[in-house]
């Protein structure tokens, strides 16, 4: 293959690099994986309506979430093994959205602490994502160093009071590789048992959304409530304090048969009111996809796979090369839609295809 020039190219690059079983925890859904395919399929659904003789010679990607700027609406999802997919892991996918200018959500089940990432990366933009344990001390704990270490945002993972049923990885045995550090965790989940079943029986499956109430007692990062897919839900997480909510069905790696995570994205908006910023993961592959998002309500998109896959392939140099290629087709795809900035985006510049 020649040089990749987009995301679909890395993926099938990362896939011949990848260890059989890894890429299968990597690009595997739930259960017949219906929901992991309809999140791609769903931008295809979705139309551009461009304008014409706009003045677009200013035009910018750049943004603002959560009120810090970003040099596009399109984040780095957080997103676990990344030290599986290159060992340089964390700090070379940090040092990479830091290049251009976006944010790096570290996850829970990263190899790193949140001050090592900080320490290691000082000067990205860097989110928390939360999974939280049954020890609420141990929570207590890890959001404070969290703020402590300069992150701006925590973002609760909500879709997870159990693992879904990822049947790749049953077939292929995956295991957690000896020797990777999971200091997020309270306990390790140890490498001989499937480690997604052990993930499920540490997080704290009493959690309502009061429960939100004491996080943010206890930390005075702005919340995001990532995983909500319904109106009722995002109703209840804006009178409960987040300050956004990220449209997401987990990659599809949940409950499989739920909506794709762009045809849940009106529905979600219109409940949230305004009160709210909201962004969507899942199936974005292209800046078009980015663009369209804006277009149903989105401040911004988050890209997990994409950001693996150009790691796996190169490191830093390969994850940068992935974010700059959706940085500059978002761009390209704002000139040609007529759209000077992403909040000039809206529900005029799409339609369903016929």
């Amino acid at each position: 293959m020649t040089d990749p020039i987009n995301v679909a190219d890395y993926e099938r690059l990362a896939e011949e690099r990848c260890e059989p079983g890894y890429w299968g925890y990597v690009a595997g859904g739930a259960g017949d994986e219906v929901t992991l395919r309809e999140n791609v399929e769903a931008f295809a659904r979705v139309q551009l309506r461009p304008r014409m003789l706009v003045d677009v010679s200013e035009a910018t990607a750049r943004t603002t979430v959560v009120g810090t700027e970003v040099a596009m609406p399109l984040l780095v999802a957080p997103t676990s093994l990344q030290r599986v997919a290159h060992p340089d892991g964390e700090p070379a996918l940090a040092r990479a959205a830091q290049a251009v200018g976006t944010v790096y959500c570290l996850s829970s089940l990263a190899s790193m602490r949140p001050r090592e990432l900080a320490a290691a990366v000082p000067g990205v933009l860097r989110w928390f994502q939360l999974y939280w344990s049954r020890d609420r001390g141990f929570t207590r704990e890890l959001v404070a160093e969290a703020a402590d270490a300069g992150f701006t945002a925590l973002v609760l993972t909500v879709d997870l009071p159990t693992a879904g049923p990822r049947e790749r990885d049953r077939r292929s045995g995956f295991r957690l590789p000896e020797g990777l550090p999971m200091p997020n965790l309270p306990r390790s989940l140890g490498s001989s048992a499937y480690f997604h079943d052990t993930l499920g029986e540490i997080v704290d499956t009493s959690l309502t959304w009061r429960d939100l109430e004491w996080l943010r007692s206890e930390c005075s990062l702005p919340l995001v409530v990532k995983g909500v897919l319904t109106a009722e839900d995002a109703m209840l997480a804006a009178e409960h304090g987040a300050a956004g909510i990220v449209v997401s069905n987990h990659g599809g790696r949940q409950l499989d048969g739920v909506p794709a995570t762009l045809a849940a994205l009106p529905e979600v908006v219109e409940a949230a009111g305004g009160r709210v910023e909201i962004y969507l993961d899942g199936g974005v592959r292209r800046g078009t996809d980015a663009v369209k998002a804006l277009a149903l309500g989105a401040c911004a998109v988050l890209v997990g796979r994409p950001a693996l896959w150009g790691l796996a392939c190169g490191g830093e140099a390969g994850a940068r090369h992935v974010l700059e290629l959706l940085r500059d087709e978002i761009l390209l795809a704002l000139v040609l839609l007529g759209a000077r900035t992403p909040a000039d985006v809206g529900s005029a510049h799409v339609r369903l295809a016929q």
